[in-house]
C-alpha cells in the first residue's frame, strides 16, 4: 500500500515548495522508492489553460494532454514520476466533479456542503495516484496557510492523515525565515505563527523546512523545534542556491531528510545513488566557458513565462559543457528598433509560444537577420508559425503572408486554424493538446538530432502551416523534416541553407532533463557554440545591448 507526504507552505508564496517538493521526489528515487507526483491548487480555474502567463507564468502540459501548473515541469525534470492529468487538480475541477454528480443525483438527496462532499472529492484525487507502480505519493498544497480558499484542502489532508494513520502519511511545511537588514536578524516569528495556524486546522508537521538567505545557528534551530512541536533534527534548513536550483536535493540530502523519510513511513530501500547528479552540479560550478542566446519573446517580463524553455537551455549547456547566458528580448522592441541592436552579438536566437498578434512583427524581424546573418534559429510553436510567415514573405514572394490568428483578411493564409478547431467556440481544454507521433524525414537535421525515424512530442496549439502553400515553401528550399503523417500536419520546419534554422510545432521543453538534455536543445546550443567561435575569428565583437 503506497504511503502519502504532503507539502504545505507558510508565511509567504513563491518559497518554492514545488522545487523542493521535486527534490524530495528525486532523493527519494536515489533510494528506489517509486514516487507519485501531484499538486493541488486552490484557485476556481478548471486548469491554468486560460490564465495569462504574465500572472501564472508558462502553462505545462503533460502527455496526456492535461494544462497543468508549471510546478508539474519541476516534478518531471527531478524525478521519473509519470506526470498526468491526476497529478493537477484545481478548486475548479473539484467543484466541477461535485457539481456534476449532483446533477446527476449521486448524492441521494443529501444536502450538498464542503465537508463532507467537497473534503471527500479531493481525498479520492489522492488516492487516485496510489497506483501499483507508486510506493510513496507526494502532494504539493497550493497557497498559503491561512488563505481561506486552501481551507478545504488542507481540511481534507487533515482527514486523510486521520483515515490512514499516522504510519503511513507524512506531513512537511516549507515556511520562510526573513532577515531584517535593520536590526541584522533573521526572525522565526512568522514561522511560529505559520504553524500555529497549520496546527489549529489539525495538522501537526513532522518536518519543517525553512528557507532562508543567511546561515542559521543551531540555536535557532532549537528554538524553531521547540515552539512549532518538531524534533531538533526535523528542522532542516534550505538556503538561497548560489550557482543553479539543481542544488536542492543535494543540501537536503546532507541534512538527512530522505533518511527521516525512509524512517517516519518505514521504508526500505537502497543505498543512495547520487553522484551522476553530484557530478552534475559540480560541472555547472566550475564551468566559465559561456554562449549567450537571445530569446526574443512576448512574454519576456516574466520568467516563469518560458521557464521550462530556460531549463532546456540550460540542461543543453551542461551536456556541451558551457554556461548559457540569456539575452531576454521583447519582441515589440524589436518591432520598434529593428533587429540588429538587439541581436548583434549575441550567438543563438530562440523564438518561443505565444497568442494573438502583439511582437509577432518583430519576431518577423529577429528571424529574418537570423536567418540572412547565419546566426542559428530554432523556433518553438509560435516560432514555428512565424518563420513559415517570414519565410513566405522574404523568400517566396508573398508579402502579406500571415496568420489568420493574427489577419483573418491575409491574402496569403500560409498559418491558418486546423480543421478540427473550426467551429470550437470555448477556449478551455479545446487546443490540440498532448503528446502526438511525429515522422522524420531521412537526411535531414532533424532526423539527425534525435537519431530515430518516429518521434513522440507534446503539443499546445490551434494554427498550423495551411499546407496549400507547402509546395510554394519547399520550391524556394524550406524542407517540412517532420509530419503528423495520419492528418498531413507539419510539425518541423528546417532550411538546409543555414548553418542551424529549424522550427517545430511542439514544445520539446517539456521533455529535458539535467542529466538527459533534450536532442534539439543540445543541438542548437551547440550550433550556438559554433557561431560563438566564428564570430569570435572574424573579429566581431560580442556587444550586448540591455533592453530599455
Amino acid at each position: 500500500m503506497a504511503k502519502y507526504i504532503f507539502v504545505t507552505g507558510g508565511v509567504v508564496s513563491s518559497l518554492g515548495k514545488g522545487l523542493t517538493m521535486a527534490a524530495i521526489g528525486m532523493l527519494l528515487e536515489s533510494r528506489g522508492i517509486r514516487v507519485g507526483m501531484q499538486k493541488l491548487d486552490p484557485y476556481i480555474n478548471v486548469d491554468p489553460g486560460t490564465m495569462s502567463p504574465y500572472q501564472h507564468g508558462e502553462v505545462y502540459v503533460t502527455d496526456d494532454g492535461a494544462e497543468t501548473d508549471l510546478d508539474l515541469g519541476h516534478y518531471e525534470r527531478y524525478t521519473d514520476a509519470r506526470i498526468s492529468r491526476a497529478s493537477n487538480i484545481t478548486t475548479g475541477r473539484i467543484y466541477s466533479n461535485v457539481i456534476e454528480k449532483e446533477r446527476k443525483g449521486e448524492y441521494l438527496g443529501a444536502t450538498v456542503q464542503v465537508v463532507p462532499h467537497i473534503t471527500n472529492e479531493i481525498k479520492a484525487a489522492v488516492l487516485k495516484m496510489a497506483t501499483d507502480d507508486v510506493d510513496v505519493v507526494l502532494t504539493e498544497i497550493g497557497g498559503t496557510v491561512g488563505d481561506i480558499e486552501s481551507l478545504p484542502f488542507l481540511e481534507a489532508i487533515r482527514q486523510f492523515g486521520l483515515e490512514q494513520g499516522r504510519d503511513r502519511v507524512m506531513f512537511i511545511h516549507l515556511t520562510l525565515l526573513p532577515f531584517l537588514r535593520a536590526s541584522g536578524e533573521i526572525k522565526t516569528k512568522p514561522s511560529q505563527h505559520s504553524v500555529a495556524q497549520l496546527r489549529q486546522i489539525g495538522i501537526q508537521p513532522d518536518v519543517l523546512i525553512c528557507r532562508t538567505e543567511r546561515e542559521v545557528e543551531s540555536d535557532m534551530k532549537r528554538k524553531l523545534g521547540l515552539f512549532c512541536n518538531v524534533p531538533f533534527d526535523s528542522v532542516i534548513i534550505e538556503p538561497d542556491v548560489e550557482h543553479t536550483i539543481y542544488e536542492v536535493p543535494v543540501i537536503l540530502m546532507k541534512q538527512g531528510l530522505d533518511e527521516q523519510i525512509m524512517h517516519r513511513l518505514q521504508l526500505s530501500g537502497r543505498e543512495r545513488h547520487m553522484q551522476p547528479w553530484i557530478d552534475m552540479i559540480e560541472q555547472v560550478k566550475t564551468t566559465t566557458d559561456t554562449v549567450e542566446i537571445a530569446v526574443v519573446g512576448k512574454y519576456i517580463a516574466l520568467h516563469d513565462s518560458y521557464k521550462s524553455i530556460y531549463e532546456s537551455l540550460a540542461h543543453a549547456g551542461i551536456a556541451n559543457g558551457v554556461k548559457v547566458r540569456f539575452r531576454k528580448i521583447d519582441a515589440e522592441k524589436v518591432e520598434r528598433d529593428g533587429a540588429e541592436p538587439w541581436l548583434e552579438g549575441a550567438h543563438a536566437l530562440l523564438v518561443p509560444g505565444g497568442f494573438g498578434p502583439r511582437g509577432v512583427e518583430g519576431m518577423i524581424l529577429a528571424i529574418k537577420w537570423a536567418r540572412e546573418n547565419k546566426m542559428p534559429f530554432f523556433g518553438i510553436c509560435l516560432g514555428l508559425q512565424v518563420a513559415t510567415i517570414e519565410f513566405a514573405r522574404h523568400m517566396c514572394g508573398l508579402s502579406r503572408a500571415h496568420s489568420t490568428e493574427m489577419d483573418k483578411s491575409t491574402p496569403d493564409p500560409v498559418i491558418d486554424l486546423m480543421s478540427e478547431q473550426q467551429g470550437v467556440d470555448r477556449m478551455g481544454g479545446t487546443m490540440r493538446l498532448g503528446a502526438y507521433p511525429c515522422d522524420l524525414v531521412a537526411g535531414t537535421l532533424a532526423r539527425e538530432m534525435y537519431g530515430a525515424d518516429r518521434i513522440s512530442e507534446r503539443h499546445r496549439h490551434r494554427f498550423e502551416v495551411n499546407n496549400a502553400y507547402r509546395k510554394a515553401l519547399e520550391a524556394k528550399g524550406l524542407v517540412f523534416s517532420g509530419n503528423y503523417a495520419e492528418k498531413g500536419l507539419a510539425e518541423i520546419i528546417e532550411y538546409p541553407d543555414h548553418p542551424w534554422f529549424l522550427a517545430v510545432q511542439f514544445h520539446p521543453e517539456f521533455q529535458s532533463k539535467p542529466l538527459r538534455a533534450h536532442p534539439i536543445f543540445k543541438g542548437f546550443v551547440r550550433a550556438a557554440v559554433t557561431h560563438r567561435d566564428v564570430l569570435a575569428k572574424s573579429g566581431k565583437p560580442s556587444v550586448r545591448m540591455e533592453p530599455t
